[in-house]
């Protein structure tokens, strides 16, 4: 890896009174507008900065962090008897610490006011484990913030202060309308320093930084370094288009890739903080993989699209209306799911209690279902996983797909640490260049399904692959190259499409 995805935050090594005070600071983005029109760089961003700077604050914690018992402390390794022991013993006793007790350690971060009353959004990283909240305000003024509520999926977190006066306040822009190309001006609070302007252009909309189910970042070249983390994305109308989090940077500092919340993402989360104190996200109800190539093959779709249903709770929404695994979402609510990661996004931003039409792929065919999306709560359980409880007959091992494949019997069970309510055929060997084990298969596996069937024995797995082999025969075309297979591990369950012409190496008899 070249470089590092830095999340905006810090916490400076100096102490609490140090002139530029312990920071924790996020490495943000830059994001422009968009309009009918291109338009050229502006010949100054001065007025544009001088109007918007004022909402832009400064944001420091402070956490008490517990000292540690003497016993707990590293000492100096000196041998018994050695004529410097006594000389070490007394250097140590002198130079030890007095105060163990709890030290506070300071960090700085950025963050913008949304509300003349004193409503402030920053990152939730930057206020994560603090004791003690301050807000610098541009003119210096140092106001006590509380926490309002606060968002970690999303790294977005709301503040409160209680100004003597009314205070600026900045407005959110559509960031759905930014293009990449477009102009960006970023404000923040790099290394402590505060105030500080930069610009740039958004150079990329929607990645994926692999930093929470819902990413959707913007990517821009503007100057943001540590400390930058909550500080707001202008547009050339002077409106938020994001909210600056992470930079990628193999030195610590910026080097032109920075990533931003998108508004529109932000926005929406800010609004159920200030109204419930919490998110109040739509859900489903389902565990969710990739569609790749190999899988769509399997599963006879003409591209690898949507997302493929590895695990469904019986009591969620999905449960409900008859979601089953195996199925592929292509469609939710009038959206097209292209891809996998676009599916618990659209679901989140559904209200709650709304019934939706859901498309699914199921053996070959397309199967509209009325889905009652509920509200996901923190913990709920997203799969209950359950198996059939059909016993496996015995049966004699047998090779296949580069895997040795035994019955699951109570010895089994035992030695692998199967649970007593899984079944399915368990995975003894995998050949070490098999697709199998590329596609990580590992001895201790169950096989639950293959092509959507479910298999209880060797011989069940065997007979499928009979039927798919028979019915390349019959083809002159589109002969499939892959098996699909359901594979469980402990109680999480994944599909994964094994090349079908692998089988595994014979041992030498002893």
């Amino acid at each position: 890896m070249i470089g590092t995805l830095i999340p905006n935050s810090w916490t400076s090594p100096f102490p609490a009174a140090s002139t530029i005070a312990a920071t924790t600071a996020t490495i943000g983005l830059l994001l422009l507008p968009v309009s009918g029109q291109a338009r050229g760089a502006p010949d100054s961003f001065a007025d544009l900065s001088a109007s918007l700077s004022p909402a832009v604050v400064n944001i420091s914690t402070t956490q008490v962090i517990k000292g540690k018992d003497k016993k707990n402390q590293p000492e100096f390794m000196v041998p018994p008897g050695s004529p410097f022991e006594e000389f070490f013993k007394e250097f140590l006793e002198r130079n030890r610490p007095k105060n163990r007790g709890p030290r506070r350690a300071t960090s700085l971060g950025s963050g913008f006011i949304i509300d003349a009353s004193g409503l402030v959004v920053t990152n939730n990283h930057v206020i994560a484990e603090a004791d003690e909240i301050s807000v610098r305000l541009s003119d210096g003024t140092q106001l006590k913030a509380v926490l309002v509520g606060r968002d970690a999926k999303t790294d977005l977190a709301l503040l409160k202060v209680e100004p003597k006066d009314k205070l600026p306040a900045l407005k959110w822009g559509n960031s759905d309308k930014s293009r990449v190309g477009d102009w960006v001006l970023a404000i923040g609070n790099p290394f402590g320093l505060g105030g500080s302007v930069t610009a740039g252009i958004i150079s990329a909309r929607g990645r994926d930084i692999n930093s929470g189910p819902y990413d959707d970042f913007f990517q821009t070249d503007a100057a943001i370094n540590r400390g930058n983390s909550g500080g707001p994305l202008f547009n050339m109308n002077g409106e938020v288009i994001g909210i600056n989090t992470a930079i990628y940077s193999p030195t610590g500092g910026s080097v032109g890739i920075g990533f931003a919340i998108p508004s529109t993402l932000a926005n929406r989360v800010i609004k159920q903080l200030a109204e419930f104190g919490r998110t109040r996200r739509g859900w489903l109800g389902v565990r969710i993989q990739t569609v790749t190539e190999e899988i769509a093959e399997g599963l006879g779709l003409d591209k690898a699209s949507g997302a493929l249903v590895a695990g469904v709770g019986k009591t969620g929404p999905a449960g409900k209306a008859g979601i089953e695994p195996g199925d592929v979402i292509l469609r939710f609510d009038d959206t097209e799911v292209d891809e996998m990661r676009a599916l618990p996004r659209i679901v989140a931003n559904t209200r709650i209690g709304k019934t939706v039409k859901v498309d699914v792929w199921r053996k070959g065919e397309k199967v509209t279902l009325d889905v009652a999306i509920a509200e996901m709560e923190e913990n709920t359980e997203k799969v209950a996983m359950s198996a059939g409880n059909a016993k496996p007959e015995p049966a004699k091992d047998v090779e296949l797909l580069g895997m040795r494949l035994s019955a699951l019997t109570p010895e089994a069970r035992e030695t692998f640490k199967v649970d007593e309510e899984a079944n399915g055929v368990l995975v003894l060997e995998v050949a070490g260049d098999s697709s199998a084990a590329k596609n990580g298969i590992q001895p201790g596996d169950l096989l639950v399904e293959v092509q959507q069937n479910p298999v209880a024995t060797p011989g069940d797995v065997a007979k499928q692959i009979v039927q798919i082999r028979k019915g390349n025969e019959a083809r002159k075309s589109k002969k499939m190259k892959s098996v699909l297979l359901l594979v469980q591990r402990a109680t999480n369950r994944r599909f994964v499409a094994v090349q079908l012409d692998k089988t595994m190496p014979k041992k030498d008899k002893e």
